[in-house]
C-alpha cells in the first residue's frame, strides 16, 4: 500500500512544471512560444539562460530528492520500486495532471534518477551530450545518444549490468526518449530540425580556417 501512495506522490510532483510555474512569476507561457514543449531546452530558447538552468535543476529535483529521501529513510524499499517511483515522476513531467497534460520531455527528470541511483554514470553521459551538441548543435540527437551511453555504461559498470531492474530501466529510457523526441528526429531526417550554432565550435573554426 505504500508503495502506490508514494508512486502517487512522485506522479504529482513531477506533474509541478518548473518551467510552467517559474513563467508565471514572468508572466509567460512558454507553451505558447517556440516548440510548444515545457522543457529546458524551449525555455532556453524563447526566455534564456539563467531561465532555462532554474526549469532543468526544478525537473532534476523532481526525481532526485524523493528518491534520496526513499533512500534514506525507507530502507526496505527495493531497487525495483526506487525506479518505480522515479518513473512516475518522469510521467508526471511528461503528462502533468496540472497542466493539461502537457509537459516536457522528461530527459531532466531522468538524469534525477540516474544521479540519485548511479551517479558514477553521470560524467559520461555529460560529457556525450556535450560533444554531441558541440559537434551537430542538435540538442535531441545529443539527449537520445546519451540515452544510449547509459545502457552501455550499465553493462560495463552497474552490479549485474542489464540484468538488474536498473538495467532494464536504462533500456527503457532509450526507448523512451526516442520516443519523446521522435519529432526531432523527424525534423532532423527532413532537416529542417533548429541547431544550437551558437555552440558548435567546430563549424565556427572552419569558418574561420575557410
Amino acid at each position: 500500500m505504500i508503495i502506490i501512495l508514494l508512486i502517487i506522490l512522485c506522479y504529482l510532483l513531477g506533474s509541478i512544471s518548473g518551467s510552467v510555474v517559474l513563467g508565471k512569476l514572468k508572466g509567460i507561457d512558454i507553451r505558447k512560444s517556440g516548440s510548444g514543449n515545457a522543457g529546458a531546452t524551449n525555455a532556453f530558447r524563447t526566455v534564456g539562460p539563467v531561465f532555462a538552468i532554474s526549469v532543468l535543476i526544478i525537473d532534476i529535483m523532481k526525481s532526485y530528492i524523493p528518491l534520496m529521501l526513499m533512500l534514506q529513510y525507507l530502507t526496505s524499499l527495493s531497487e525495483f520500486n526506487l525506479i518505480l517511483c522515479g518513473l512516475a515522476a518522469v510521467l508526471g513531467h511528461v503528462y502533468p495532471i496540472f497542466h493539461e497534460f502537457k509537459g516536457g520531455k522528461g530527459a531532466g527528470t531522468l538524469v534525477g534518477i540516474v544521479i540519485a541511483l548511479f551517479p558514477e554514470s553521470i560524467i559520461y553521459i555529460l560529457l556525450i551530450w556535450i560533444l554531441v551538441i558541440v559537434i551537430t548543435g542538435y540538442v535531441g540527437l545529443s539527449t537520445v545518444l546519451s540515452g544510449i551511453v547509459l545502457i552501455i555504461i550499465t553493462h560495463l559498470k552497474y552490479p549485474d549490468g542489464l540484468l538488474s531492474p536498473f538495467g532494464y530501466f536504462t533500456l527503457a529510457i532509450g526507448l523512451f526518449l526516442i520516443f519523446t523526441h521522435r519529432s526531432n528526429i523527424k525534423r532532423m531526417l527532413n532537416g529542417n530540425e533548429n541547431q544550437f550554432e551558437k555552440i558548435m565550435i567546430l563549424k565556427k573554426l572552419f569558418k574561420k580556417n575557410s
